[in-house]
């Protein structure tokens, strides 16, 4: 008989070999992944090393030497001969007149790439933009060394970096046809439905749908530690340029850029003044006299009732749970999108991004939810056929019955990115409030503008009040100008050629906006806080024959002559302070055909909000050391620092 314990000993050998078995396996996998990752990533390196190296081979259509002369001769001939036989009245003469096509060849031509760093194995060169605080710095750091126009990888993405403002004319203004893609990453795609052209997307009521463009376009430039604060682009901020992406455009431009003389710009200017009277009434309720405040969400929510009332028809008590939990998930999302992120440079790290990425999506889902129980369902129920059209839902409501081509995605979309602007605003003018507080002159200057335009307080600014407030303005472009918002990077849509330097396609293009912003080379003190930069002085004669026949010149003129006291006398050497016109390195909104189609929102809403703001109160804070603004953003966070309100001692 066989022995239980011996039996035990056997068996419990047999079990402690198996586990040895599955060990070593487990690490001859292991060994045999690592060596395989090992192999992948030299490979992924030796393909980096010769996107770097190689030359671009860019075919071109060309006429053969000589027949361009040629053909200008036998047209001279026979202009020639037809008017010998118009001089002889001779009607059947025949005079051959058929020019030959010119013989054309195609010629394929090399370009080199721009210079630029070595890339490193697997990081490329973003080690080096992380010594910088912010990576435009690097940028205009390297420009140094490889000139304007080189070359950078960062992780496995072949990027070039436009530091010139002649070049960046060439890139967006001359070669915008070749220019017109965006970033193909991954979180784009996700964000937007899996299409971040969002063409193919099944709308339902609680399904994941894309972020706003205002915000998504702000993603993207802080993946690279920058956000382009004013693209209200819907979202065609991120889409590839299509014949899709300009029916967009077209659909919304009339409400997005309302020109002087239009209802929709004396609509613009009543709604932000109205609005502005309910913003007073409730910080008036909230705010203790001198004491710090967190003023941020009431701005937020003044701001998101201003884009709503104008765009929807509808705006919200301050009091109303869900529109304050909306207001603070579009902040949330604007402020985290602006942040830097590797991800998208490093797509094998999104793994770690899952947890990051499901809360942005738990926000979007319960801002679209608002949006659709609270306006897009109940203005479907009341829209006639043959009613007016409004407001922007109306135009995108009225474009889903009649054009077959526009689908309940589209103006899904727009209309959820175009609200989510206010945003951008809301952000715009904490930090116009917070350099007031830190420069008192400032806000003082402003003051005097207001309270020469509306004779001590006896009316409230309006958009009208645009061309007698210079320094209101230039005050909002120094803000621009000094968080040094960047434009939004194109994506080089096929092969092509830039100042002698090929260009692969897929290559990302950033447009280096923080040099023009504070460059010596184009700014007087560019680290000086100073709107006065904005300014020139003219003659009425001057500002007259500018304004030409616009439709409000007539009224701008006579404002303009009231608060600076012209008369008949003195109108001919009396100076009158404007906003400089047509300075071509300040590029805020953009150029080419990608250009900012919200820009008349922002300059406009964000001027009612904070001239009607200083006409009531001082604005102060009682420690300007907790006033903290990031380099090269325009966004601050949703609880950021506290300001001071004290009415107005007149």
């Amino acid at each position: 008989m066989e022995d239980p314990w011996l039996a035990g000993v056997i068996s419990g050998k047999v079990v402690i070999g198996e586990r040895d078995i599955e060990r070593n396996t487990m690490a001859y996998a292991g060994l045999v992944l690592a060596v395989l990752t090992i192999i992948l990533s030299v490979v992924c390196y030796f393909k980096i090393l010769y996107e770097w190296h190689r030359k671009v081979r860019i075919q071109t259509v060309a006429t053969r030497p000589g027949t361009a002369r040629a053909l200008q001769k036998l047209a001279a001939a026979a202009a020639t001969a037809t008017a010998t036989a118009t001089a002889r009245e001779a009607p059947t003469a025949s005079v051959p007149h058929r020019i030959a096509a010119p013989q054309q060849s195609t010629e394929l031509l090399c370009y080199p790439q721009a210079p630029g760093p070595m890339p490193w194995p697997i990081l490329g060169s973003l080690a080096i933009l992380g010594q910088y605080e912010v990576p435009f710095e690097g940028f205009t750091a390297l420009a140094k060394k490889y000139g304007d126009l080189y070359s950078i990888t960062l992780g496995t993405t072949r990027c070039l970096v436009v530091n010139n403002l002649d070049l960046i004319r060439e890139v967006l203004n001359q070669n915008g046809r070749y220019f017109g893609g965006r970033p193909d990453f991954l979180r784009f795609h996700k964000l937007f439905g899996g299409d971040r052209n969002n063409c193919k997307y099944q709308l339902g009521a609680r399904e994941v749908l894309s972020f706003r463009t205002k915000q998504i376009e702000q993603l993207f430039l802080q993946q690279q530690q920058q956000q382009f604060l004013y693209s209200l682009d819907g979202t065609l901020a991120l889409c590839d340029w299509s014949a899709l992406q300009q029916k967009r455009r077209n659909l919304a431009r009339k409400h997005c850029s309302p020109s002087d003389a239009s209802s929709y710009y004396q609509k613009m200017s009543d709604v932000g003044v109205m609005e502005m009277h309910r913003f007073m009434d409730q910080l008036d309720e909230v705010v203790t006299p001198g004491a710090d405040f967190k003023v941020k969400p009431l701005i937020m929510q003044a701001c998101a009732n201003m884009f709503s009332e104008y765009m929807c028809s509808v705006r919200f008590d301050y009091t109303d749970r869900g529109f304050v939990a909306m207001v603070r998930n579009f902040d949330e999302i604007f402020w985290e999108i602006n942040q830097g992120y590797a991800v998208d440079f490093l797509p094998w790290l999104a793994p770690f991004y899952h947890k990051h990425l499901n809360k942005l999506g738990r926000w979007s889902a319960e801002i679209r939810d608002f949006i659709l129980e609270r306006i897009v369902n109940e203005r479907e129920q009341t829209l006639g056929e043959e009613e007016p059209e409004r407001d922007f839902t109306d135009a995108l409501l009225t474009s889903l019955r009649e054009d077959p081509s526009v689908t309940r995605d589209t103006i899904m979309y727009m209309l959820e990115d175009f609200l989510g602007g206010h945003s951008a605003i809301g952000n715009l003018v904490m930090l116009a409030l917070g350099y007031i507080a830190k420069h008192p002159e400032v806000g003082e200057r402003i003051q005097t503008e207001i309270d020469r335009i509306t004779e001590g307080g006896a009316r409230n600014v309006t958009l009208y009040d645009t061309e007698s407030m210079p320094y209101t303005v230039a005050t909002i472009f120094e803000v621009l100008r000094y968080s040094s918002s960047p434009i939004v990077p194109h994506v080089a849509t096929e092969d092509t050629c830039i100042a002698g330097y090929g260009v692969t396609k897929g290559t990302v293009v950033f447009i280096n906006n923080y040099e023009l912003n504070t460059s010596e080379k184009y700014w007087a003190e560019p680290k000086r806080f100073d709107p006065s930069r904005f300014l020139e002085t003219a003659t009425l004669a001057q500002i007259r024959t500018d304004l030409g026949d616009s439709p409000t010149a007539k009224q701008d003129l006579s404002s303009i002559i009231k608060t600076n006291g012209i008369s008949s006398e003195n109108e001919r050497t009396i100076r009158i302070e404007r906003v400089r016109k047509n300075i071509p390195h300040f590029l805020p909104f953009s150029i080419g055909k990608r250009t900012c189609i919200g820009q008349n929102l922002v300059r406009g809403f964000s001027f009612i909000i904070i001239a009607n703001i200083l006409q009531k109160y001082d604005v102060r804070s009682n420690d300007l050391a907790q006033i903290k603004m990031y380099p090269a953003c325009v966004a601050v966070p949703p609880d950021t620092y506290s300001l001071a309100f004290s009415q107005r001692q007149r």
